[in-house]
């Protein structure tokens, strides 16, 4: 199992070198979500470490939050310079670059916000946030079963 850094890294690699598209927080958030939630449904396994929780703006990897949420990043967008492993594509096997590469020639184009209403609109997120209202915090982890068999029905 990889390290969702490294997804992270490969993602904006990809998207800040070859096509140059905006990645903020949000959208880099939704971007892992779906590599995770269609590698479940297609493998059912999970291709990274770490949970997504429920919050109000969609699915969130806390980790993955807090390493792009400091002040730089409120007004500007992830770029190349955020990359931590500059090699990381070589550490990943061609399995898995596929399988990155397939989900986001499917997401990328959407931007952060339409992703976020994408979310909204599917049961994992819908679950795990039963009892919360629209605006409420909510920490509750979406569960992998329901992540899982809500995209392999999508096939």
């Amino acid at each position: 199992m990889r390290d969702i850094n490294q997804i992270c890294d490969y993602i904006i690699s990809r998207l800040k070198s070859d096509e140059n598209v905006p990645l903020s927080n949000i959208k880099l958030q939704k971007l892992l979500y779906y590599v995770q939630a269609w590698h479940i449904a297609i493998k059912n396994t999970t291709l990274f470490d770490g949970k997504f929780e429920a919050w109000v703006h969609g699915p969130v990897n806390r980790d993955v939050y807090t390493r792009f949420n400091s002040s730089k990043y409120l007004y500007s967008e992830i770029t190349q310079d955020d990359i931590i492993d500059k090699d990381v594509s070589s550490k990943l096997n061609k399995d898995e670059i596929k399988h990155i590469n397939l989900v986001l020639d499917s997401y990328a184009k959407f931007s952060g916000i339409q992703l976020e209403e994408m979310s909204h609109n599917e049961m994992p997120w819908i679950d795990a946030r039963e009892g919360y209202q629209p605006n409420e915090r909510c920490t509750v982890e979406i569960n992998e079963i329901t992540l899982g068999a809500f995209f392999r029905a999508r096939l």
